[in-house]
């Protein structure tokens, strides 16, 4: 008996029509509500849809305009920060010790902690800009991954390889620009890759810190307080998509800019 493989895409598409299915038979049995005018906690996806089309563009661009630049910046800043001291580690093994000491404790930190001291620190934004403290909690959401991704990655290099350039009269640093990142860029793209959703969840978790009145936060915060379910849900499931895309885009340039990682030979 042949077994039929479906693709990937397929065996993906599949999975989001059950849950969407499942979905839709929970909002109408398990979380209905009772009584008439009773509010269902979940709505259904037509409800959803409907509540997407009614607030239209201009909500989602403006808010999600703004959690976006407070994501890219705190990206860029986090996984800066967090491949620089990767690299201070290989030149310098004795920074170790203390740069995983750093990158453990910004990891252990409860983001509901040090979410209000930052907000002391940072102040409050003008109206329509960016929150500095979303900005900080996107960059601390990111930072220890990309330091362990990198350090792991660094020093997966070739002994091999760094022995040749060591008789070459190579140093620490030419090993390093010459071997080991080279080596440890498909560890970084992947580091990166999970960054991407880490931030933009650090970014959002800030907007509740950082009293801003345009953003993903105070738009979520908003419609619950309102009590309306639907948009709640809409905009989760655009934070998530958004979050989704975000990871899959560095997937795939993993795949462009490291095909070696995967068993394929480069064009």
């Amino acid at each position: 008996m042949t077994r039929v493989r479906l693709p990937s895409w397929a065996v993906g598409v599949a999975g989001s029509l059950v849950i969407v299915a499942l979905w839709w038979i929970s909002a109408l049995t398990v979380f209905s509500g009772v009584g008439a005018g009773a509010r269902r906690a979940i709505p259904t996806p037509p409800e959803v849809v409907s509540q997407w089309a009614a607030d239209g563009a201009t909500f989602y661009g403006r808010n999600f305009g703004v959690t976006l630049v407070e994501a890219a910046q705190g990206f860029l800043w986090g996984n800066a920060i967090a491949l620089l001291l990767a690299s201070v580690v290989l030149v310098v093994p004795r920074t170790e010790g203390l740069i995983t000491q750093i990158a453990t404790i910004t990891y252990c930190i409860p983001i509901v902690a040090i979410g209000p001291l930052v907000l002391i620190i940072a102040g409050a934004p003008d109206s329509g800009d960016p929150s500095g403290t979303a900005i900080f909690l996107a960059a601390l959401s990111c930072f220890f991954t990309t330091v362990v991704g990198t350090l792991l990655g660094l020093r997966a290099a070739d002994r091999a390889a760094l022995d040749v350039v060591t008789v070459y009269g190579g140093n620490a640093f030419t090993q390093l620009r010459k071997v080991r990142l080279i080596a440890a860029l498909p560890s970084i793209l992947t580091a990166l890759q999970i960054a991407v959703p880490a931030a933009f969840l650090g970014a959002i978790l800030g907007e509740y810190f950082g009293k801003v009145d345009l953003g993903i936060g105070p738009a979520m915060t908003s419609a619950q307080q309102s009590l309306n379910a639907a948009r709640v849900w809409g905009i989760a499931l655009a934070s998530g998509a958004v979050a989704i895309v975000g990871f899959a885009f560095f997937g795939m340039l993993g795949r462009l800019v490291t095909p070696w990682s995967r068993g394929r030979s480069s064009a």
